[in-house]
């Protein structure tokens, strides 16, 4: 019952509303018991010879202004019911959505995106159908299956006892199935999460897929989702192909009673043709709350299925958060300092880096290299808190940034990863992230820091380009110094690139370099490259292999030091050489 807390708020906010929509929908269903009245008055009419046109007509009236008023508040119950369904919809999904953004990286490590997709459409879009449709349902099933029977008990008590004779196997039957439908729409959800992350990742690769002829392979991975998916709703429908029927079986035995013996107590006059047929109309609006049961048990237990699935995302809680006493930052210099920091993916892993110590002042440009999977990355990733250390502790100007808002940290760092991502908009969008009050000038300035301008220029619409999902028509080093354009754009004290130049060429890569070397006494700049001539101008410059330090330095010193950062930096001197031929 946890994942039901879920949804009270929005009951209590909107209480007056349901309330509203409720009372509109209790009155549609008296309007209805009303109508078999009128009925068994025309037919007693008729069978007693005391109909005439004129009363007829006044008869035909009263039903049809019944049907008016039914009409003008089902309208009513519609609207606030079904929509405060909607609103809870859109709650819920903001929420889901809200809280997934705080979740740390580690979480989404091993959290499949087609899950999470399936979530925020089909889970979310079955609690609604439970909390608008399964109110109605329940109501009319309560409200109107009981005022139904006390009519059928006004009209003869021992024959409604009689009728209702199944309605015990109905409430056992609902019971008994209801269990299993909840198992397995829980299964049902999941299946479809695993089949969502699979096509979504069939279109995510399209192109290697094609490049490598691989179509025929991913159908058929594609065909064993579905056809696991498939065979999951099977086992679902058996279970709900029995329970309709079931509920449809005997409602009909209760007509077939009625019939019987009602027939034979209008043979004998202990009741009228009108109070037979006023009664078997009561016992049709009493059959759909008796269906509605099952269609309300339905609802219920796949919207229950998809709460529990969206609580259990709620409840997990990030494992990077702010700390009950976390403090806004005082100061902006920039300043950031390791001490003995150790990181490892999982407890009891090989540490991925250890004990690093390295200080880097205001103003000052650090430059890291180190052979592929050395820890470049994570490193870099542990400033802005985007993994925390498992020992020791990360200081920004002299404060443990695990004592300071999250949001604080953030907002002095201007970051650029090594696998830049490009929203489906414009580029003007992508370098500004949606800020309008950025001025044509200054963006240009920004273009011309990324060496980005003579690019632009050649899109005819410029930086209104569409650049497609992921930047898909844009090249490697286009993204790239889009999304370094991007982190430019802050005035942050701390700027953070990681490989910066790795898909541009030697010219391009060094006027940026340029460019990044002239801000210089404006932030302190991290930057981690594997093509060293970027680096040769940094104040230090540290090589991390096997996840420690091994050399630490200027440029001079460690091409004097001939180990790997001078004999990597001769070697590419070499290549570009020869490349320059």
């Amino acid at each position: 019952m946890k994942s039901v807390n879920l949804i009270k708020p929005y009951f209590v906010e909107n209480r007056l509303a349901i309330a509203a929509g409720v009372v509109c929908l209790i009155a549609v269903d008296f309007l209805q018991l009303v109508i078999p009245r009128i009925i068994k008055r025309v037919i007693d009419d008729l069978t007693f010879f005391r109909a005439d046109p004129e009363k007829l007509a006044i008869y035909a009236l009263y039903i049809i202004g019944i049907a008016l008023i039914m009409s003008f508040f089902r309208y009513l119950w519609r609207k606030y019911l079904i929509g405060t369904s909607r609103i809870v919809e859109e709650g819920l999904r903001n929420r889901l959505f809200a809280h997934i953004q705080t979740l740390s990286p580690s979480y989404f490590d091993r959290t499949k995106t087609g899950d999470l997709m399936a979530h925020a459409t089909n889970d979310i879009q079955h609690v609604r159908m439970a909390i608008g449709m399964g109110i109605v349902a329940l109501t009319d099933a309560v409200i109107l299956g009981s005022a139904a029977i006390v009519f059928m008990a006004y009209i003869n008590t021992t024959l409604t006892l009689f009728a209702l004779i199944p309605m015990p196997f109905i409430i056992f039957g609902t019971r008994f199935f209801s269990r299993k439908m909840h198992r397995l729409y829980k299964s049902v959800q999941e299946s479809f999460s695993e089949l969502t992350e699979a096509i979504r990742e069939q279109f995510a690769g399209i192109q290697t897929i094609k490049a490598y002829t691989l179509e025929k392979e991913e159908n058929i991975h594609i065909e064993v989702k579905s056809k696991d998916y498939i065979d999951r709703n099977i086992k679902l429908v058996r279970i709900i192909g029995s329970f309709f029927p079931m509920m449809l079986l005997l409602s009909n035995i209760s007509l077939a009673i009625v019939l019987y013996l009602g027939g034979r107590q209008t043979i004998y006059s202990t009741i009228t043709p009108g109070d037979f047929v006023a009664f078997i109309n009561y016992l049709g609006l009493i059959t759909w709350p008796m269906m509605a049961m099952g269609w309300v048990t339905n609802l219920i237990q796949r919207g229950k299925a998809s709460l529990d699935r969206i609580n259990s995302i709620l409840e997990t809680a990030p494992e990077i958060c702010d700390a009950g006493d976390a403090k806004r930052i005082k100061y902006r210099t920039g300043e950031v300092t390791f001490e003995d920091v150790t990181f490892s993916y999982n407890h009891g892993f090989t540490p991925v880096l250890s004990a690093i110590n390295i200080s880097v002042k205001k103003g000052e440009i650090l430059g890291i290299a180190g052979p592929p999977g050395s820890g470049k990355t994570t490193f870099l990733s542990l400033i802005p808190r985007l993994r925390d250390v498992s020992d020791g502790r990360i200081l920004i100007d002299g404060e443990d940034i695990r004592s300071i808002k999250l949001s604080d940290i953030r907002s002095i760092i201007s970051f650029m990863p090594q696998e830049p991502f490009l929203f489906d908009g414009t580029i003007r969008d992508n370098i500004t992230l949606g800020d309008r009050s950025i001025k044509d000038s200054d963006l240009e300035g920004l273009m011309e820091k990324a060496s980005l301008s003579g690019t632009i220029k050649n899109f005819p619409a410029g930086l209104d380009t569409i650049v497609g999902e992921k930047g898909i028509i844009l090249s490697g080093g286009q993204k790239q110094r889009i999304a370094l354009a991007r982190s430019l754009h802050s005035d942050s004290p701390i700027l953070i690139l990681d490989d910066p130049v790795s898909q541009v060429d030697t010219e391009t890569g060094s006027a940026i370099i340029k460019n990044i070397r002239s801000m210089k006494e404006e932030k302190t700049i991290i930057i981690v490259s594997h093509r060293l001539s970027a680096l040769s101008f940094a104040d230090k410059i540290i090589v991390i292999d096997r996840g420690r330090i091994m050399e630490a330095g200027n440029h001079a010193f460690l091409m004097e030091l001939g180990k790997y950062y001078a004999k990597t930096f001769e070697m590419q001197a070499i290549e570009e050489e020869m490349n320059a031929i």
